[in-house]
């Protein structure tokens, strides 16, 4: 990509989007194209195609998501479902019409099959049942998956998707009813410290394994993708067993209560873990298999006390304010 590409971020505003775009603004891209929800909503094709005729963007990193937790998963799945599918499909559309040159979907690690005991790869997807938990959500990102490969077979669109590990970093969901395992924790952690209280109550038996991934991290692997050369672009294009599916990780992982461990321990709580066993685990392990990524000369850089330390900090500075 020219440092005076138009490179439109769908979803600039959350955690994922959010990284790009100071990833894309660190390397010195000058033409970063943003719309907020309110400016543009892109569940509404019409207004999706005339952005893209207006501002004909080279290349698109599709960042906009519904997203949430287990619990905000379970309680809205038609949401989960119909708005995902609906934003890809809008999206994908638009860029074909108007001569995207590369475009980046971001997958979903729980997309994969749901009893995997080993790290999972590429070519596993489909593979066995999912998780019933986030099912909808799965099945929209599958969906999306799909639609990339078709437009591949079809028009010869170079449409890559990512399927990063569980993400965290600044700008994340602090949202008790609505957000993933690690913010809920931070918060938890915190507001237990706040008011002196001895006890904090997790979900789930603590036993699921997880492997996270800072969003930053997250995002220069990404745009280190999109400039990778059309030969090696359309290598992950055409993968036998993959084609156009590319996993993200950092390669280890840990059980939620370890991971509780080390966020009380950055945060300072020193009461007790207790693991509420009559609430959903979830999938019980989701581990990438990195190996694809880590061949084409990528590795993250953000160790994880140092990345939940600086989210802690995110939370402090404009969670709380």
């Amino acid at each position: 990509m020219k440092k005076t590409a138009r490179i439109y971020v769908a979803g600039h505003c959350g955690l994922v989007g959010s990284a790009l775009a100071r990833q894309l603004m660190a390397q010195g891209y000058s033409k970063i194209l943003t719309r907020t929800h309110a400016d543009l909503d892109l569940t509404q094709p019409d207004a999706v195609d005339a952005f893209f005729a207006l501002e004909r963007p080279q290349y698109v990193f599709l960042a906009a998501a519904k997203v949430g937790g287990i619990q905000v998963n379970a309680a809205y799945p038609a949401d989960f479902i119909s708005d995902n599918l609906a934003i890809q499909q809008n999206v994908m559309t638009a860029a074909h019409c108007h001569g995207v040159e590369r475009l980046l979907f971001f997958g979903s690690n729980c997309a994969y099959p749901r009893d995997f005991p080993r790290p999972i790869r590429e070519d596993e997807l489909l593979a066995g049942p999912l998780e019933d938990t986030n099912r909808a959500y799965a099945i929209a990102k599958l969906a999306g998956i799909e639609m990339c490969r078709a437009y591949r077979r079809q028009h010869g669109a170079r449409y890559l998707t990512v399927m990063p590990a569980s993400l965290y970093g600044p700008g994340d969901c602090y949202d008790l009813q609505k957000s993933h395992v690690l913010p809920a924790l931070i918060r938890k952690c915190h507001e237990a410290k706040a008011r002196r209280e001895t006890e904090i109550v997790i979900w789930g038996s603590g036993t699921p394994r997880r492997e996270f991934l800072y969003s930053d991290d997250l995002a220069a692997a990404c745009v280190f993708l999109m400039n990778l050369a059309d030969a090696d672009f359309d290598a992950l294009l055409d993968a036998p067993g993959a084609p156009g599916l590319i996993n993200i990780g950092c390669g280890e992982d840990l059980s939620i209560a370890d991971l509780a461990r080390i966020v009380a321990r950055v945060i300072g709580f020193s009461g007790v873990l207790t693991f509420d066993t009559r609430k959903p685990d979830g999938t019980p392990h989701k581990q990438l298999d990195s190996r694809r990524i880590q061949a084409l000369g990528w590795r993250p850089t953000t160790s994880f006390e140092v990345g939940i330390a600086q989210v802690y900090q995110d939370f402090l500075d404009n969670e709380l304010s």
